[in-house]
């Protein structure tokens, strides 16, 4: 059994981004830059954002953190967005989920110059991604093909079965796992909460990609030997023996499940380090694009 281990591997790749910015700075250019918009003071989102402005930091970026306040009206966010579709200093940004009530999460989305939705939620680079066009894909789906192709896993001609639909991972993985080219071309088939006999059918799967957000929920029984899984569910489950009052767990019943695997991501330490290091993976990219448009 291999570990799949995105902690290493988002590492690499940050040390790779930041081998660019270096020879940037050498050119006199300018560097990438992202901004975070967070409005109220959601303490998951505060983390999540603070870890992705270290991370700019890590590899040389300019980060703008954009906080607004609880009350904020979706037309303040809107001219905010505006704002920054129209600074040319900045070459992405991410609206940080989930946003208020008061809120359309839609329009707010839709708002987003496509050409710096880094996070790749607007429809026109969904639309690219599913029509195999270059684009900016979703982070989390692109950590999660990262991580098949650097450690080389083959998934042309496998039954790949995705657990949840979500748009931000398991409905793009499914369509991402049945592309031509690699990672891809596998024959996929796309779960959810009203699938029945899921047992009957991820028994039969050669990779499982897990993105439900129930704590372990994949058993050892539900799999087959030499299964490859991928767990994207992070939920913090309480636990009176651990010093923060909780632990992390994935999808996945890792101490069972990992026996009959062949490749297996670790929840924490698999997929989540991936999605910030393929954030400024796309940032790089949007860099890259934005100065070759404006020669």
């Amino acid at each position: 059994m291999t570990i799949l281990d995105g902690k290493k591997i988002s590492n690499d790749i940050k040390n790779e981004i930041k081998a660019e910015v270096d020879k940037m700075i050498a050119n006199g250019e300018k560097v990438p830059h992202l901004a975070a918009v967070i409005v109220g003071n959601d303490g998951a989102s505060l983390t999540y954002v603070g870890s992705k402005v270290r991370a700019c930091e890590r590899v040389g970026f300019e980060s703008t953190m954009v906080r607004l306040s609880n009350t904020t009206s979706e037309i303040e966010l809107l001219d905010k967005i505006q704002e920054l579709n129209n600074n040319d200093d900045i070459d992405g940004f991410i609206i940080q989920l989930p946003l208020p009530p008061q809120i359309n999460t839609q329009k707010v989305l839709m708002a987003v110059n496509p050409d710096k939705d880094v996070d790749g939620f607007h429809p026109m680079n969904f639309g690219k991604m599913a029509l195999d066009m270059s684009t900016f894909i979703p982070a989390t789906p692109f950590g999660i093909l990262e991580l098949l192709d650097r450690y080389g896993v083959e998934t042309k001609g496998k039954h790949t079965v995705v657990i949840g639909r979500s748009h931000i991972v398991g409905r793009p993985m499914s369509i991402l796992m049945g592309r031509k080219g690699f990672p891809g071309n596998s024959t996929v088939t796309l779960t959810h909460s009203h699938t029945k006999n899921i047992t009957q059918i991820t028994s039969q799967a050669d990779i499982i990609i897990s993105a439900l957000g129930v704590p372990n929920f994949l058993k050892a029984e539900m799999v087959k030997d030499d299964v490859i899984i991928i767990d994207v569910g992070i939920t913090r489950v309480p636990d009176e023996n651990s010093p923060k009052g909780y632990i992390i767990t994935g999808d996945v019943d890792f101490e069972n499940v990992s026996k009959k695997a062949s490749y297996i991501t670790p929840v924490p330490g698999g997929v989540g380090p991936m999605t910030i290091a393929m954030l400024l993976k796309n940032t790089l990219l949007a860099r890259e694009y934005h100065s070759f448009n404006k020669k």
